[in-house]
């Protein structure tokens, strides 16, 4: 057997351990450790990327080979590793990004813990992943939740700390709904690793059991329940406040991946637990679909109407998890599919427009708003620069990834078994009629010199800013430049994922 095997649970156990060593350091310590370990984990993971390429195989992995319904179990292929090793790299580059403003906002006496909550968070995410057990994956949802609403207030500043309480609030509604939900679900499977609760759902399901009552409500909460901790329209209420409020490097983790473990968790539990064909029944799909319209149009309009750039982006990911959620909703595998891709191309791009909206903030002697920011393109150019490709992205240009997941959703809805064809086209239509109103005027805003423009000057940015920023611009070119064999290898593993 491979050692490779291995890999998954071990990426997990050591992002929990770095964190919990974090402690015992000063932040010096804390941040070479943390990155090293999480440099150790990315390679981990881009082995076990390869292996799966390789075997075109998944691989379940049992903890202490206890069998089901009492053990634990992780499950692997190719759309898991490749997930753990964007989330691994995406982090890390956001930590590496952000250094600067971690060691500014964040008190010298804290910075280590900020590396502990940060390691956390990645094993979190590493479990939601590769988890094949349903309260394993409740219990690493709430390390998540606490995780998140500790990087939010950690710079305690401003309004951080009620930002953080609106967090908590709604994502522990969502946490009971869960838990709930889970509850009722072991009760009349009395399964928790997915592949016997599936089977147990479906003989419930084709014998019209009693219990199928029951089995709808408790997948009605599930599904709503991290619908909420996702943040979908309307339960995003949250969102400005904890995004705009945070810390730069928080901002860009909460929006780029902590709502995409939820999401992937969910799809599990969509195909591995229910299945797509069952689940349709419970018309969870629907509502997914509703909500997830309604979020694109929503989060739109509510970032023209901002004037805080920060608050901007954070609107944009409300519309953005609306499109992720659509394609959940259509029910079909070509929809999954450019959710899945669309999952990789927001949390790039995202991660890209806050550590670059922070950086032309800085430049504008921290202004936020349009009025501040003229001219902060020129006077940051590397940042400009950066929120450009982040903004065109988002809009849809070809060649960025943005454009490639709009193709992809557009491509699902004229799908011949599409029920809600023109309903998908009409409102990617506005969408991207909406993002070109609002990311446009925001480059055009930065790019606009200002009577102070000259006497400010340029702003030297760390060069470890500016080397994140490439590295990002290339994976989003890259994103949209090889969208092919990116969506083949998301379609080969989809058929290993059920």
């Amino acid at each position: 057997m491979s050692i490779v095997y291995n890999f998954p649970a071990l990426t997990i156990v050591f992002a929990m351990l770095s964190g919990i060593l974090s402690s015992a350091f000063k932040k010096d310590g804390a941040r070479r450790l943390n990155l090293a370990v999480m440099t150790v984990i990315n390679l981990m993971s881009l082995a076990a990327l390869i292996f799966c390429l390789r075997t075109g195989e998944s691989y379940n992995y049992t903890m202490g080979q206890i069998p089901s319904p009492w053990g634990n179990e992780i499950r692997f292929g190719t759309i898991e590793t490749m997930l753990a090793l964007f989330v691994g790299v995406m982090e890390e580059l956001i930590l590496i990004g952000g250094m600067a403003h971690i060691k500014m906002e964040v008190e010298d006496t804290k910075q280590n813990l900020y590396f502990l909550m940060a390691s956390l968070l990645l094993s979190s995410l590493l479990a939601l992943i590769y988890t094949n057990d349903l309260f394993t994956g409740y219990v690493f949802v709430e390390i998540n939740t606490i995780t998140a609403g500790g990087l939010i207030m950690i710079g305690q500043k401003g309004r951080t700390t009620l930002a953080a309480l609106r967090y908590m609030i709604m994502s522990l509604i969502g946490s009971g709904l869960l838990l709930f939900g889970l509850c009722i679900l072991y009760d009349v499977t009395g399964q928790l690793l997915m592949q016997p609760c599936h089977e147990a759902v479906v003989e419930i399901f084709s014998s019209g059991s009693a219990y199928k009552t029951p089995l709808l409500v408790a997948i009605g909460m599930i599904g709503i329940g991290l619908c909420i901790k996702s943040a979908l329209f309307p339960f995003s209420s949250w969102v400005p406040d904890a995004y705009g409020s945070s810390i730069a490097p928080s901002a860009a983790i909460l929006s780029s991946l902590v709502s995409k473990g939820y999401i992937f968790f969910l799809i599990k539990f969509c195909c591995r637990v229910i299945g797509y064909d069952l689940i349709d029944e419970s018309h969870l799909i629907d509502i997914f679909f509703v909500l997830g319209v309604a979020g694109m149009i929503a989060g739109s309009v509510s970032a023209i109407r901002e004037t805080d750039i920060r608050r901007m982006i954070a609107y944009s990911s409300v519309a953005q998890i609306g499109y992720i959620y659509m394609g959940l909703g259509m029910g079909i595998t070509a929809g999954i599919i450019a959710a899945v891709f669309h999952i990789f191309s927001h949390a790039a791009t995202k991660a890209l427009l806050f550590l670059a909206a922070s950086d032309l903030s800085d430049a504008s002697d921290r202004g936020r708003t349009f009025p501040q920011l003229r001219g902060a393109g020129l006077r940051s150019i590397p940042a400009g620069v950066t929120f450009a490709v982040g903004a065109l992205s988002m809009v849809g240009v070809p060649l960025l990834a943005g454009f490639t997941s709009k193709l992809l959703f557009a491509e699902a809805a004229l799908d011949d078994s599409m029920a809600y064809t023109a309903v998908t086209l009409i409102a990617l239509a506005i969408s991207t009629v909406l993002n070109v109103i609002y990311f446009l005027r925001t480059v055009i805003t930065i790019y606009t010199p200002d009577e102070h423009h000259w006497e400010v000057g340029q702003v030297r940015e760390p060069r470890s800013d500016f080397i994140v920023s490439v590295i990002m611009i290339v994976m989003n070119v890259a994103m949209g430049v090889l969208a092919i064999p990116i969506v083949q290898v998301i379609r080969d593993g989809m058929n290993l994922f059920v």
